[in-house]
């Protein structure tokens, strides 16, 4: 293992842990306070999509005509996650991005999606941000977790972009996913079936093959340069802490479902 990412997977592993044992795991004790959850989390599953096309927009060439662009190799570890994310298959053997998976998982526990399609809907036909999270009524901690991620897009810095995707997603949703489906097989219902396979999914994906092409990209990206790996520990420390919020406000909320009966 290259010593710098060693160096980062040390730094951070005090806000890993937090975020694996969150409690808004053990928070979620039936269906709704799920529901509550997944409509936090939709929104990291959405920007996610965007900062790995950006990945493959820098990296690759995606315009025409065709040139080659970068290192092979780095073209290769990010056209294979790419495939993997965007063009999965369901449980039933149907091709789906895991965004679309996800809002399948929702629609058959009953969450609501309106917000999050009201957003990319409105997002879509004005391209503002900040309109789009204010007429779809996101969340103050989903908004701040994706502005932060197009933060880093726009930055228009792959090795910044290759760090937060590594160690605040590829490298992190093993961990973090195992925790709650541990949870989930003991209290819930077949009605989450889809959810339980998007996260089992992930674990299998994400644990053995696509965190291991994520290291070696950002390994590949920051190189030999210090500054680099500096700021992508940086980058990296920020984007785990906005994971950390946006689980707080998924957990305030299921508890203020629970002492005032609300339902998000």
């Amino acid at each position: 293992m290259n010593e710098h990412l060693d160096n980062i997977k040390s730094r951070i592993e005090p806000l890993r842990q937090q975020i694996i044992n969150h409690k808004v795991y053990s928070a979620i004790k039936d269906v709704e306070d799920l529901k509550i959850f997944m409509q936090y989390h939709i929104f990291a599953v959405w920007d996610f999509m965007s900062l790995l096309k950006s990945l493959q927009n820098n990296l690759t060439c995606t315009s025409i005509p065709w040139f080659p662009k970068g290192s092979a190799e780095t073209r290769q570890l990010i056209n294979e996650i790419v495939a993997g994310e965007e063009s999965d298959v369901d449980s039933f053997g149907k091709i789906k991005s895991h965004f679309e998976l996800y809002l399948d998982a929702m629609q058959q526990c009953g969450a609501d999606t309106a917000q999050i399609e009201l957003f990319i809907a409105t997002l879509k036909e004005t391209g503002d941000f900040n309109a789009s999270f204010i007429i779809a009524g996101v969340p103050a901690e989903a908004r701040e977790f994706v502005e932060f991620t197009f933060e880093i897009i726009h930055s228009n810095k792959d090795y910044l972009q290759s760090a937060i995707f590594t160690f605040g997603r590829e490298d992190l949703i093993p961990g973090m996913f195992i925790s709650m489906v541990n949870d989930i097989h003991q209290n819930f219902p077949d009605n989450i079936s889809i959810f339980k396979y998007y996260l089992e999914r992930h674990i299998e994906v994400d644990g053995d093959h696509h965190s291991h092409l994520a290291l070696q990209m950002t390994s590949n990206l920051c190189g030999g340069n210090e500054q680099f790996w500096a700021a992508a520990e940086q980058v990296t420390i920020e984007s785990l802490q906005k994971r950390i919020n946006l689980w707080d406000g998924a957990y305030q909320q299921i508890l203020n479902r629970v002492t005032h009966g609300q339902i998000a």
